[in-house]
């Protein structure tokens, strides 16, 4: 387990997972340097009510058919054990989130997460949640609903990420943020998005990077509303909320990964639930790119789709707001700019790390922008 530390985690170590969920449901003190933070207690690993549990729980990974930052390991399809590899120093957000989250029924159980101490510090080596059986990434059901032209999804999503805010609406907030319900402004949202048009423009080369060159203008105002004061509550975000992670299951939809955002060094985490809400929204978009790429969806149909997604989604959140008595976490007049915001993420993101991506946020761009044409 020490070799942790010095190396990812890979399917060649195997075993290690399934030791792992076994300790863990042992309940028996953790040696140093290595430490356990306990969420809810871990499922029975039998197969059924009555079955004795054999104390050997096999695992298996997910395949290489997922996309991962991390790997994930599946251990008696009852628990997901998911090395962060490289492990990631602490304070990480999700510890913290997934402990205020047990309780939470969109999402997968959390059962607990590993650490280790070096002499860098405590990091976070594993977290430990619960498989949700016959589950599907979301870019793969998601641009199947894209193809065949059926919405009515969006609504299911909408009230899933009103729910997740208003269950985050409630975590302590940091010593310097004012108790709810007050609201407290923020400052740097302008110059972190006029930093991110910036880098976008100078990584997008080609016709996209002319294309982009002149929309500068016309995309940086839209992002005049972040230099005004900001008086919406402030909540502690998902930060990287979007269709991706959120998985369909057979008992429905649960949002996943609380890591947040890999692409944006040092993100406030509590922030305007607007944020959240404007990735998932563009998402959409993002999604219909990928019906037109891949699965040969008209152009046409795929944006008139994500247009029909997207005010089903919004329409659903606002609902559900305000039928819990908090429509102020909404600040409308900010979905727009951090919608663009992300646009530019998502190219930075596609120059520095996944070029066959920048069809996706170029497309968005290009049909919110169209040429002018008689």
């Amino acid at each position: 387990m020490l070799s942790l530390g010095e190396k990812p985690l890979t399917s060649r170590d195997r075993g290690v997972s399934a030791a792992l969920v076994t300790a863990l449901r042992g309940g028996g003190d953790v040696p140093p340097p290595f430490a356990v933070r306990r969420f809810s207690a871990l499922p029975s690993l039998s197969y059924e009510a009555g079955d004795l549990d054999t104390g050997v729980p096999v695992e298996r990974d997910f395949g290489a058919h997922v996309d991962q930052t991390n790997y994930s390991v599946i251990v008696a399809d009852r628990v997901v054990v998911k090395w962060l590899t490289p492990s990631a120093a602490l304070p990480h957000p999700a510890p913290d989130l997934l402990a205020h989250l047990a309780g939470f029924r969109d999402t997968a159980p959390p059962y607990a997460a590993l650490t280790r101490v070096d002499e860098t510090g405590e990091r976070l080596l594993a977290l430990v949640t619960g498989y949700l059986p016959e589950a599907r990434d979301g870019w793969e059901w998601c641009a199947d609903e894209a193809a065949a032209g059926r919405t009515a999804f969006a609504e299911a999503l909408g009230r899933l990420a009103a729910d997740l805010h208003l269950a985050l609406s409630t975590f302590p907030p940091p010593s310097i943020v004012a108790t709810p319900p007050a609201v407290t402004p923020i400052s740097g949202l302008a110059e972190r998005a006029e930093q991110a048009l910036a880098e976008a423009l100078a990584l997008t080369d080609g016709e996209d990077g002319a294309w982009l060159a002149g929309r500068a203008g016309a995309l940086r105002a839209e992002l005049a509303p972040l230099t005004r004061p900001i008086s919406t509550p402030l909540i502690r975000i998902h930060g990287d909320l979007h269709v991706g992670q959120i998985l369909r299951w057979r008992d429905g939809y649960a949002v996943i990964d609380f890591d947040g955002n890999p692409t944006v060094m040092e993100a406030a985490p509590y922030q305007p639930a607007a944020r959240d809400l404007a990735q998932l929204a563009t998402s959409l978009e993002h999604v219909a790119q990928v019906a037109i790429k891949r699965r040969g969806t008209p152009p046409r149909q795929a944006l008139d789709w994500a247009g029909e997604a997207r005010e089903l989604l919004l329409t659903a959140y606002r609902n559900r707001l305000a039928e819990c008595g908090r429509p102020d976490l909404l600040d409308e007049s900010l979905l727009r700019p951090f919608e663009i915001e992300q646009e530019c993420r998502e190219l930075v993101y596609a120059a520095r790390h996944l070029p066959r991506w920048r069809y996706a946020p170029m497309g968005v761009l290009r049909a919110r922008y169209p040429e002018d044409t008689p």
